[in-house]
């Protein structure tokens, strides 16, 4: 991860003579199914100072204030999706404006210890509320978190929700973040197909987790340099088990024949669900431009 993260140092954007912005886009679907959504996503700005909860869609500069944006799946409680996106914003309103006086600095090496902190809270949160309520035992989530800050995107990641990276003028969709299962693990190595992924009847049991009976947190996370053009899709399983990446493409890049009031998430999620929708279905879209 150092290694990469120094190469991208190297390769990091210029500044533009306007400063960078950012437009962000959410939706949420409990699907045909389910009898409520455990999904949920959240936007925060911040800056050293305040943190400000973001709308389901939005622009605004990112030259001095930093972003976050994350997607939940809950399990385990008809409220889990809703503890998590809860106490993820409060531990983010804690921990991240601390790190933001880093980030404006370009200090960019502390941000792993950040994220693993942050999931480590919240872990510690929701096994609370798990022992405490007999409403709220095994609760467990997913958490796929992206921080913006001029140039960067930080991410922490854990469970089968996805962080996605178009780049500007990329034609691939390339997948950040690793699903935490047994077969996304066989498909890696080589030992399944992607199409026997996408079948395997397990496909959705996980490995780590935030919660439930995990004792220890291990986030996957990363830093990816990011630069006008470029788009970020945070998603949970749901949306991914109607899409294949080929459609995700084309659903992101359809930015030029959007109208004005468009919401590019809720398109996706609302494809995803027509195709499949036998789960909850989220989706948000980060644009930099």
């Amino acid at each position: 991860m150092n290694r990469e993260l120094h190469q991208k140092r190297a390769s990091k954007p210029k500044k533009k003579n306007s400063p960078p912005m950012l437009k962000w886009f959410g939706w949420t679907d409990q699907g045909h199914v389910r009898a409520n959504n455990e999904d949920s996503f959240l936007g925060l700005r911040f800056d050293a100072r305040e943190v400000n909860r973001l709308g389901k869609f939005g622009e605004a500069s990112i030259e001095t204030t930093d972003f976050t944006f994350a997607v939940a799946d809950g399990m385990g409680g008809a409220q889990a999706g809703e503890f998590a996106s809860r106490i993820a914003s409060e531990k983010i309103t804690t921990l991240l404006p601390r790190a933001f006086q880093h980030s404006a600095s370009g200090l960019q090496t502390g941000f792993a210890d950040v994220l693993t902190e942050l999931f480590a809270q919240i872990h510690r949160a929701l096994v609370y509320l798990g022992e405490s309520y007999d409403e709220c035992r095994g609760m467990e989530t997913t958490m796929s978190l992206g921080w913006f800050t001029p140039g960067w995107m930080f991410f922490g990641h854990i469970g089968d929700s996805r962080i996605y990276h178009l780049p500007a003028k990329a034609k691939a969709v390339r997948q950040l973040t690793q699903d935490d299962t047994h077969v996304a693990w066989l498909l890696r190595s080589g030992q399944i197909s992607q199409h026997e992924a996408r079948t395997h009847p397990r496909r959705n049991v996980l490995q780590k987790s935030l919660g439930g009976g995990n004792q220890f947190v291990d986030p996957q996370v990363g830093a990816v340099a990011c630069e006008r053009g470029d788009i970020f899709l945070l998603c949970s399983d749901g949306l991914t088990e109607g899409l294949y990446d080929h459609q995700l493409i084309e659903l992101l890049r359809d930015t030029g024949a959007r109208a004005t009031d468009h919401n590019p998430a809720r398109q996706l999620v609302e494809v995803a669900v027509k195709n499949y929708g036998r789960d909850n279905t989220t989706a948000m879209v980060i644009e930099v431009v």
